[in-house]
């Protein structure tokens, strides 16, 4: 058997770790000893019997009670001129046991839906490998190291350096203040 990771040819059926890079490979074993299938998952493809007591069949039981005895047994036992405690008694056990029974079915019972979502059915095909699995080892190198001799970094020629000390702090009012001074001085000579 060969490592799905690195392809380390292993010496045995039963080693539980790939000697080169350390993959578990005791599922790997499993699924090549199978024919590529693992019974385990159709297990957890397969759905649970629903169950009759669960929540939404409480509350369900809970709003019906409600409608039977609140709206219909009241009604009922009102048309036929029954005993005003009877009529009250109903419209009580109507309100007052929807609510014990939804708040029982709430608490108490489990949930219809399932608790874990089933994965996704098992492929037969081989699955893709990906594109770095048997990449080049030095694809992620450093590029060769790049010399630039000494003549290159000299001083500049003569005329290329700039003196910086012939240059006078003037301010921007100055410089506004003189092209004002030289825009009136052509507005008199024309």
């Amino acid at each position: 058997m060969h490592c799905p990771s690195c392809g380390q040819q292993q010496a045995s059926e039963e080693t539980k770790f790939c000697s080169r890079c350390g993959l578990p490979l005791s599922l790997v074993a499993e699924v090549v000893a199978q024919g590529g299938y693992l019974p385990q998952l159709a297990q957890l493809t397969e759905k649970p019997p629903p169950k009759f007591f669960n929540k939404k069949n409480g509350v369900f039981f809970a709003v019906s009670w409600f409608i039977f005895f609140t709206l219909f047994a009241t009604s009922f036992f009102g048309i036929m001129n029954g005993p005003d405690e009877l009529i009250a008694l109903t419209a009580i056990t109507g309100v007052f046991g929807s609510m014990l029974w939804l708040i029982g079915a709430l608490v108490f019972l489990p949930s219809s839906k399932p608790a874990w979502a089933a994965p996704p059915a098992f492929r037969s095909g081989p699955l893709p490998m990906p594109a770095t699995l048997h990449s080049q080892r030095n694809a992620a190198a450093l590029p060769p190291q790049q010399t630039h001799p000494a003549e290159v970094y000299r001083a500049p020629g003569v005329g290329a350096w700039r003196d910086t000390n012939d240059l006078q702090p003037t301010s921007v009012t100055e410089g506004t203040t003189r092209l004002l001074d030289q825009d009136e001085a052509k507005k008199l000579t024309q």
